[in-house]
């Protein structure tokens, strides 16, 4: 081996080592403001820093909103569906947003899809000024599903979510309205584009799915399974995620598990960069299910929890390869974390003024400037969205959180995995 190799071989090993040695940066948080009970919280950070959300007006109201340098924008009062509860899941650099929203329609089969507690018909939307309904699909009988959610949308303006298609699901439980049990009809992943909807296929026959992500290629993630009830402190979700999965040129790829049994269930993508590296929850054989990082390249790498804890969700990577999601103990008290440039997760709470007035619950977005939006609580345990942007401030300024501090409000504990089951309707981390 020649000296010139060697001395390169010397140098990235240097330069790794010293990458691995930096300290993780200070972040500043600013307060979005309050956003009540679920499903109200900041869904997604755009590259370009708009921000899209839910926020209670009312006590069983909530608006689609977006957020922009401190204003905030009522997307329902521009033009909504009915007036009634919408929700922003998504949205992309051009300003177009995705979400649900309730009709002035009660739903023919007294179902609750959008999970405002209303049993109104629920519609998926695109605002650009003013809310458009999406279309529905429609079985084989020409009976179109009265449902639906959009979850996402790409620069491309390729939007995907779920959406019934109007034939029964022997997989759901039974009815039962004093238990919250509503749903009866089959939900299949979609992609709406020029207009039009498509169903995506999904894993082994699997009957219901959700897709959660989309990137610019076109590429998209989920999860397919059952409409099996789970019951997460009262609140009930159905999608039993069984594959993680990614939809690529019309077909479906399933992303395995990290050893867990097939069909255990836990399986779920939750974001994929431009990259095609995708982030979730997966089961494994030897304990709970876990947040991983996928690529084709790769394959499924665990991505395990912050110390201590018990079991992890990841929900966001950007195109740099950096990710957020939440972190729980045993008794699933969560706190939101940060993984940079390829490292180990970090209580983001760590990296904040230590005379901060919020606890940061949880991080469903990062943008590429390293933006984080989640859901924090105050010492009142009222809910807040906030923005935590990388800072120059210096690691005296900050101070790690207290293990109290996500433990002393048992109440918000439980609104915050009710908030988890109803975004993304999938098997909760506490299972």
């Amino acid at each position: 081996m020649n000296r010139a190799i060697l001395i390169s071989i010397a140098a990235g090993s240097l330069l790794s080592t010293l990458a691995m040695a930096q300290p993780s940066p200070r972040y500043t948080v600013t307060d979005l403001g309050l956003v009540g009970g679920p499903p109200g919280q900041p869904f997604v950070v755009a590259n370009n820093g708009l921000i899209s959300e839910g926020v209670a007006v009312a006590d069983t109201v909530w608006h689609a909103m977006l957020w922009f340098r401190g204003m905030q924008f009522d997307l329902a009062k521009a033009g909504g569906l009915g007036g009634l509860s919408s929700v922003a899941f998504g949205l992309n650099e051009e300003g177009q947003a995705v979400g649900e929203a309730e009709t002035r329609n009660l739903d023919r089969n007294g179902e609750d899809f959008c999970g405002f507690g209303s049993q109104h018909v629920c519609q998926p939307f695109i605002w650009y000024g003013v809310m458009v309904p999406l279309p529905l699909l429609r079985n084989q009988n020409g009976v179109t599903g009265a449902n639906g959610v959009a979850e996402a949308i790409n620069n491309r303006g390729q939007i995907v979510g779920t959406s019934e298609n109007g034939e029964q699901d022997s997989t759901c439980p039974s009815v039962n309205h004093a238990l919250g049990q509503y749903q009866q009809l089959r939900f299949k992943p979609v992609i709406w584009q020029n207009g039009t909807v498509q169903e995506l296929p999904t894993v082994s026959g699997d009957p219901d799915g959700i897709a959660f992500a989309i990137n610019d290629n076109g590429q998209a993630v989920g999860s397919t399974g059952e409409c099996t009830a789970f019951l997460i402190n009262n609140d009930l979700t159905y999608l039993h995620g069984l594959h993680a999965v990614l939809w690529e040129n019309g077909t479906v790829t399933d992303l395995g598990n990290l050893g867990g049994v097939a069909g255990g269930g836990g399986n779920t993508a939750f974001s994929i960069n431009n990259r095609g590296q995708v982030v979730g929850h997966m089961g494994r054989a030897d304990g709970p299910a876990v947040a991983y990082l996928w690529s084709k390249e790769a394959g499924i790498q665990n991505l395990g929890t912050l110390p201590g804890d018990f079991t992890s969700v990841a929900l966001s990577i950007n195109e740099n390869g950096d990710i957020v999601g939440i972190s729980l103990d045993a008794e699933f008290n969560p706190r939101a974390y940060v993984r940079l440039d390829g490292g180990m997760l970090v209580d983001l709470n760590s990296l904040i003024p230590a005379d901060s007035p919020l606890f940061l619950f949880d991080a469903p977005s990062i943008n590429s400037r390293k933006e984080i939006i989640g859901i924090a609580v105050d010492g009142a345990g009222d809910f807040h969205g906030y923005l935590a942007t990388p800072s120059k401030a210096t690691p005296d300024s900050v101070a790690a959180p207290s293990a109290n501090d996500r433990t002393q409000f048992d109440s918000t504990r439980k609104l915050l995995l009710q908030r988890l089951s109803y975004r993304f309707g999938a098997q909760s981390p506490a299972h």
